[in-house]
């Protein structure tokens, strides 16, 4: 190879360089006032904030599937507290809240609510008891019938395992 042929190929690159940075220089640089330029639509932040807040909220509220939740359910079956101690808010919250999860997703199911009768009849009864008061207080005066709706619940998932795997 002769040193022109490297100098030739060297000014093509640097040409070639040259012309793609003022293409993305054009490309970036039109704008006005109110955005972009007129060939690109302006959308408002507070539109695209908005937008991003629905799907967030959307994603949060769409039902988990039977299996997960009740895979999260029987993540606290190894745990237990005694009243009055340090974790057994945190424990019986999270009890609750995952028997809410669990109700909402059995109740989404394909299957149709009428498959999983038995757990949604033992959750409602346990909202019944439990009256809407989620304090620890509430909650650590009917430990019993939140540990004992996730036991029968757990026993009743594994008498149908084609629910959760």
């Amino acid at each position: 190879m002769s040193v022109r042929t490297n100098a030739r190929g060297a000014a093509t690159a640097v040409a070639a360089a040259a012309v793609l940075g003022a293409f993305l220089v054009g490309c970036t640089s039109v704008s006005t006032s109110q955005g972009p330029g007129d060939d690109v639509p302006y959308v408002a932040p507070s539109v695209n904030a908005s937008a991003m807040a629905k799907a967030a909220d959307d994603a949060r509220n769409t039902p988990e599937a039977v299996r997960d939740a009740f895979a999260r359910l029987q993540a606290t079956l190894n745990d237990n507290c005694a009243p009055g101690s340090a974790n057994c808010a945190y424990f019986l919250g999270r009890v609750n809240d995952e028997l809410a999860r669990l109700d909402k997703a059995m109740k989404a199911d394909a299957q149709g609510p009428g498959h999983f009768k038995e757990p949604l009849a033992w959750i409602s009864a346990l909202r019944t008891t439990l009256n809407g008061d989620t304090s620890t207080a509430n909650l650590e005066k009917h430990r019993s019938e939140l540990i004992g709706t996730r036991d029968r619940i757990n026993t009743w998932m594994q008498g149908h395992p084609e629910d959760y795997r």
